[in-house]
């Protein structure tokens, strides 16, 4: 690689996909190869997510999401330590982000301070060697395969795509905050989608002849209008049917119960339904959803302190369907090792701005492989136009991917790039498909 070295760093307020302010850097270097990292943001958060740095002042402007701290600790405090640095390793970059504040979970700088630099940095020198971010971003430990004697293939990874939104991202009109579909039988990415592009459409024609209310929630998902959570399990299995699939076979569900969101004062409270729940009666009820619907991968079904909670769920269901944390693991690769040391969960969700930096991200994932999880790189429900995603998927040989439904620009612009990276790749890539889902490895 050419001695490039970064000659200019600048930070920028723009828009996410919900009208919020959000951080955008830019890194240009000494060969003129630049690169843009936006932050992207949660909804639902987990308390040991890295601390995200918004001004906080809602007399202000915009509610105190307002970043204009951000910026300044970008430009007053992070340029000079990163003006002259080369960047062709990822984690001494990020190092000097992680150095820069004393506080791991990122609460004087901001992790969308230092993802959004994070990423620039690494779109950056991959443009300085002429690569695709993915290729850049490849662990050294994705070697030939010497068994086949053929060169590595890159891995394309499962999409879980939202069909339903609820929780958090859709005003708490129901309970579940995802209700996604996704397609292991596919033949590939391009099949995967065109499957999901038919069921998001029988959704949308099931809830107009039923005149609900209508319109798409945060992720693009529909906005749910069910009188029970059920309901809501009941439309998705009808969508795939009409869309001529077959639940349980080409297509299955996976869902993002999000139960911190539903913890509170010791119980968990179903706003929907108006019931109070226990642990118990939480794995009860999931344990019964099990049976009656396709349902192959559920994330944080009990709160992010409920470690009991997550062990018991673990061992009754673990063996039938990937139990992702989120919220309870945040993409730590201390809370992964805890995890799976109680054998709690067997699968994460990586969201970069859960930790602040790649290599943390990166970290994560080698911690998950170590001990035989599965991994799904996620979007947010506050998003921009960055594609990175996709890459890191890829790069990683991470299995599944998740950024959010069918609709919406935000969305759409990771989705097409995912195909297009399939149709680049030809022979060179394969489709996770079965593979990425350990339930259906075994069968």
């Amino acid at each position: 690689m050419k001695d490039a070295r970064i000659s200019h760093l600048r930070a920028r307020r723009i828009w996410d996909s919900r009208g919020r302010p959000t951080l955008e850097a830019q890194v240009e270097l000494s060969d003129g190869s630049i690169g843009l990292g936006q932050a992207p943001a949660g909804a639902s958060t987990g308390r040991l997510e890295a601390v995200e740095l918004r001004d906080g002042d809602r007399d202000i402007d915009h509610g105190g999401f307002d970043i204009q701290n951000a910026l300044r600790q970008c430009e007053d405090l992070l340029r000079p330590r990163l003006l002259g640095q080369r960047v062709e390793t990822q984690a001494v970059i990020d190092q000097h982000l992680i150095d820069a504040d004393d506080d791991p979970n990122k609460s004087r700088i901001g992790a969308n301070t230092t993802i959004a630099i994070s990423i620039a940095c690494a779109k950056a020198a991959a443009i300085s060697q002429g690569l695709p971010l993915y290729e850049h971003l490849a662990s050294s430990s994705l070697k030939t395969d010497e068994k086949a004697g053929q060169p590595k293939r890159w891995q394309l990874p499962l999409p879980q795509i939202q069909i339903f939104g609820g929780g958090a991202h859709a005003g708490k009109r129901i309970d579940i905050q995802d209700l996604m579909i996704t397609c292991p039988a596919a033949s590939s990415v391009a099949e995967a989608l065109s499957w999901t592009a038919s069921v998001y459409r029988a959704a949308g024609e099931i809830m107009r002849k039923r005149r609900s209310s209508f319109g798409v929630a945060d992720e693009g998902g529909w906005w749910p209008d069910f009188k029970r959570n059920e309901d809501a399990l009941d439309c998705l299995v009808e969508s795939i049917e009409e869309a001529g699939l077959r639940p349980g076979e080409q297509v299955w569900i996976a869902l993002d119960i999000a139960a911190t969101q539903w913890f509170s004062k010791g119980t968990y409270q179903l706003a929907l339904e108006s019931r109070e729940l226990k642990a118990a009666d939480i794995i009860d009820m999931l344990s019964e959803w099990v049976e009656r619907y396709p349902i192959v991968s559920i994330e944080d079904p009990l709160a992010e302190d409920d470690d009991d909670g997550f062990v018991t769920f673990t061992k009754a269901l673990g063996h039938r369907l990937q139990v992702v944390g989120d919220d309870f693991l945040v993409t730590n690769a201390q809370r992964i090792r805890k995890a799976a040391a109680m054998g709690a969960a067997n699968a994460v969700l990586l969201k970069p701005n859960q930790r602040g930096t790649l290599t943390e991200t990166y970290h994560a994932w080698l911690a998950a492989q170590e001990l035989g999880y599965e991994g799904i790189v996620s979007a947010r429900s506050g998003e921009t136009e960055d594609q990175s995603i996709v890459h890191l998927a890829i790069g990683w040989r991470v299995g599944q991917l998740k950024v959010g439904s069918f609709s919406r620009g935000e969305r759409m612009v990771k989705w097409n790039e995912l195909l297009r990276l399939e149709d680049q790749l030809g022979d060179r890539a394969y489709f996770a498909g079965r593979n990425a889902l350990a339930p259906f490895r075994s069968r």
